[in-house]
């Protein structure tokens, strides 16, 4: 069995800025010991996304 953990990432800046800092939050999720499994778009203005969910699981 797994447990899901859900980290909401904002986008900085305009559209061309993109999303920043999510490479530290995977690191440091995976030095928890959580492995990243996908991303899931939140918010979307004006046809860009401006948050996004990292999913991670690990092993109850």
């Amino acid at each position: 069995m797994y447990e899901y953990k859900y980290v909401p990432v904002e986008r900085e800046g305009w559209i061309f800025a993109g999303f920043q800092g999510y490479r530290e939050v995977i690191d440091r999720e995976a030095a928890d010991g959580w492995r990243f499994v996908n991303w899931m778009p939140l918010d979307v203005t004006n046809g860009a996304m401006t948050r996004i969910d990292l999913i991670f699981e690990r092993e109850l």
